[in-house]
Parts: structure tokens; C-alpha cells; sequence
């Protein structure tokens, strides 16, 4: 498994593919830097020698935003919008879809398992609500 920014991308894989493991580069990403780098698409990633890992590197590093600044930027961005308040942002703090998906049926990825409201289960449930 090859290191690319301290990253291990999959050894097994072509560089196009190995190369999206990378949080921020995409499939049209990744056959840019392959281009600009000048690497055979075909290669597999534990055939890349030293200096094409560092080629590779090196243009990531200047041209592209990716790992922990991206999630730095995309977490502030999201804080920011929280902070003024706008529509967005209170869905963002209420954990619903923010890109405006309806939420009667699904959802279930952002409001998490259905929580069930107001039935009482079980016999000795029912009875001990009765007495209360």
C-alpha cells in the first residue's frame, strides 16, 4: 500500500481509482493530477517508483484541497451558516436534510432509527400506566 500524504491508498488498484481513497478527490480529480503528473492511468499503485508518488504528492499538495483542511473548511462553512441562522443552518442543528428531500417517508439517514411516541408495549406496561 503506497502513502500518498500520509494517506494509504490501495496498492491493488489502478492510480485513477486508488487515488479517490483520498477525502476530496473525486473521479474527475483524480485524472487530472494522473494527467498532470504524467502517469499511465493503467498503472497499478504498488508499481508507482518513488518519484511518481512524489510527483503525485507534490501537485496534490499545491493544486488541491483535500483531507483535514477540506473537513476544516466544510465544518466552518456549516458553523458559519448555524451561527447566522438561516434555514439552512437550523436544519443542520436539527439533523434533518438540508437540501430540501422530504421527510414523511424518509430520511432515516439523517433523523437516525425511528423512535415510536406515545404506545406502550407489553401487558404489565399497560397496567402499570392504568395506575398511575
Amino acid at each position: 500500500m503506497p502513502r500518498v500524504l500520509g494517506i494509504d491508498i490501495p496498492g491493488f488498484k489502478r492510480v485513477e481509482y486508488a487515488l479517490r481513497y483520498i477525502h476530496g478527490i473525486g473521479p474527475a480529480s483524480a485524472r487530472e493530477v494522473i494527467k498532470k503528473a504524467g502517469i499511465d492511468p493503467a498503472t497499478k499503485a504498488n508499481d508507482l517508483v518513488d518519484e511518481e508518488i512524489t510527483k503525485l504528492a507534490q501537485i496534490l499538495q499545491e493544486d488541491y484541497r483535500i483531507e483535514g483542511d477540506l473537513r476544516r473548511e466544510v465544518a466552518s462553512n456549516i458553523r458559519r451558516i448555524v451561527g447566522i441562522g438561516s434555514y439552512r443552518g437550523l436544519r443542520h442543528r436539527r439533523g434533518l436534510p438540508v437540501r430540501g428531500q422530504r421527510t414523511s417517508t424518509n430520511a432515516r439517514t439523517r433523523k437516525g432509527p425511528r423512535r415510536t411516541v406515545g404506545a406502550v408495549r407489553g401487558k404489565e406496561a399497560r397496567s402499570a400506566a392504568k395506575q398511575k
